[in-house]
């Protein structure tokens, strides 16, 4: 009987079959940082945090956004790091005052910010900052945007010891670590839509809150398409009147104004895109004369694109996009310009004459619409559109940033830099691709794609960043944290730390080191604590509340 089992297992093992040992299956680590800073040096030796002990200084320049920053932040240290338990520290000290490792306790942060406060944050802002942590730590920058990502390393340096004492309570220990920190990349969006489902604004704030932990800093506002019109409008009231889904479901002025502000205080830029001219089917439910009525068999079957030859569409726009940029205050703006229903376009009677009368084909006929819609915006405004508008050809000043998305990247990159085009790249970055998880986004660098097929770091350069993006099809307020997170800790990590896989990594099918999984595993487990509920990455494990 024996022998049977034995050679049962040794057949068993021989074909595949796997062994499954308790815990979980990636075993989380300790105080790792997510996304991975540049340098750390950490120490085994560690200190016991105190919350009764501890206080934050400011040493050097002060503001409000500083202020609200450190209050938040000694918050989340104090009640979001696993640790309920009420304890006798000084018998915890004494206990433990045996351990070669222990230096005592973490009494003081002093937070050195050395030059003014600025208002807003904004493009290639500095968010670089030196971290030591000790038993009187320091952080330092140079900027408010630096201080606030500190903060956050900081506050993940955190972790619950592992051994327990007679009262199973634990300790709140952070290890002496040096750290020297800055982004690769000074555009890390994520894109949400918000036409496709509503969103509510309690959601929008937490994914807010959930970027800051994972250091993105724009947040790409898809606000409107061609299913739902929810941006009230002060000068066009009757837009989300008859386009939203619900007179609930809209984003007032006070709403935006409110976004703005909250991302403000967590150096998050907030850029909003109304994309232009397709994508506007809901617009035409309160102005049908500017969209195009598409024909099949010399019969009207629906509108389609926004209509480029109607002084309406333009006046419209205009007026429109004053008060949009009135109330979103960061001067990038994103006007869309994707697939654009050009078929509609050739079955119209009138954009046909139009065109042969003009000699323009249908793609330059979106070239006339786009040359006279961008300056519509403010004098000031930098623009983005989504590739297809320079793909086709439509006359673009170099300072316009191209979104890339479709397939054949690399190559389209190229193309894109090649034209003296700055980029961001979101193609390998769809958060809707069901199916999909944290690994699949972790191996794209967008400007390590672009240097192995032109050996040109300038070239690569251009590259300013990336967008992970969240299109609302199949996701709503019961699910859309989940799908968003930590899928989308994978591309923070992308684009703030240095690509250690090194240029041998091309894609999902190469390892990924294993402390990376662990690290996420972890960094899964704080945000949880912290109030986002996003979903397990790898497979069976814990987290503790």
């Amino acid at each position: 009987m024996m022998k049977f089992l034995l050679l049962f297992v040794y057949i068993g093992l021989g074909s595949g079959m796997s062994i499954v040992n308790p815990g979980p299956k990636f075993p989380p680590t300790k105080g790792h940082v997510w996304p991975k800073p540049q340098e750390e040096t950490k120490e085994n030796k560690y200190f016991l945090f105190n919350p009764s002990h501890f206080k934050v200084k400011v040493l050097g320049q002060n503001c409000t956004i500083l202020v609200n920053a450190i209050n938040r932040y000694s918050f989340i240290i104090k009640n979001k790091s696993g640790l309920h338990h009420r304890r006798n520290h000084e018998r915890r000290r004494r206990r433990i005052g045996r351990d070669e490792n222990y230096l005592g306790g973490i009494d003081e942060l002093q937070v050195d910010l050395t030059e003014p406060c600025e208002e807003y944050p904004h493009f290639e802002m500095d968010e670089s900052y030196k971290l030591n942590v000790s038993s009187t730590s320091t952080l330092r920058s140079a900027s408010v945007w630096g201080i606030i990502r500190g903060l956050e390393t900081f506050s993940q340096l955190f972790y619950l010891s592992n051994d327990r004492n007679q009262l199973k309570l634990q300790e709140l220990r952070v290890n002496a670590t040096k750290i020297t920190d800055f982004p690769q990349y000074s555009h890390r969006g994520l894109l949400l839509d918000t036409s496709r489902h509503y969103i509510s604004m309690s959601n929008i704030l937490k994914m807010l809150d959930a970027m800051s932990y994972n250091k993105l800093n724009v947040f790409h506002w898809h606000i409107v398409d061609d299913q739902s019109f929810p941006y009230q409008s002060e000068r066009f009231p009757e837009l989300s009147e008859q386009g939203a889904y619900d007179s609930s479901m809209v984003y007032t002025k006070e709403d935006i104004q409110r976004v703005v502000e909250y991302a403000r205080d967590r150096g998050i830029r907030v850029i909003p895109e109304f994309d232009v001219p397709g994508h506007t089917r809901s617009w035409g439910n309160a102005f049908p004369n500017v969209l195009t009525e598409c024909y099949r068999q010399d019969k009207v079957v629906g509108l389609g694109p926004m209509n480029p030859t109607k002084n309406a569409t333009y006046k419209l726009l205009r007026d429109l996009f004053q008060e949009v940029q009135t109330w979103f205050p960061d001067k990038y703006f994103h006007i869309g310009g994707d697939e654009v229903e050009l078929d509609c376009w050739r079955s119209n009677p009138e954009l046909r004459e139009y065109m042969n009368s003009h000699n323009l084909s249908v793609t330059q006929l979106h070239g006339l619409f786009m040359e006279n819609a961008i300056p519509l915006l403010a004098n000031d405004s930098e623009v983005v559109v989504w590739q297809e508008v320079f793909d086709e050809k439509v006359p673009l000043s170099k300072e316009t940033i191209i979104h890339v998305w479709k397939g054949s990247w690399i190559s389209e990159m190229v193309t894109i830099l090649t034209a003296g085009h700055r980029l961001i790249f979101s193609s390998t970055w769809y958060l809707d691709a069901l199916g999909s998880n944290w690994p699949d986004y972790y191996w794209a660098d967008p400007r390590q794609m672009v240097f192995d097929v032109t050996f040109n770091s300038t070239l690569a350069n251009g590259i300013v960043g990336g967008e992970a993006c969240m299109w609302g099809e199949m996701v709503d307020d019961r699910n859309v944290m989940g799908r968003v997170w930590p899928r989308a800790s994978a591309v923070a990590e992308r684009l703030w730390s240095a690509n250690t896989l090194g240029r041998r990594m091309r894609s999902i099918f190469d390892t990924i080191p294993l402390e990376v999984y662990q690290r996420i595993e972890e960094h899964t487990c704080r945000m949880i604590r912290r109030g986002i509920d996003a979903q397990p990455p790898s497979g069976p494990g814990f987290c503790i509340p």
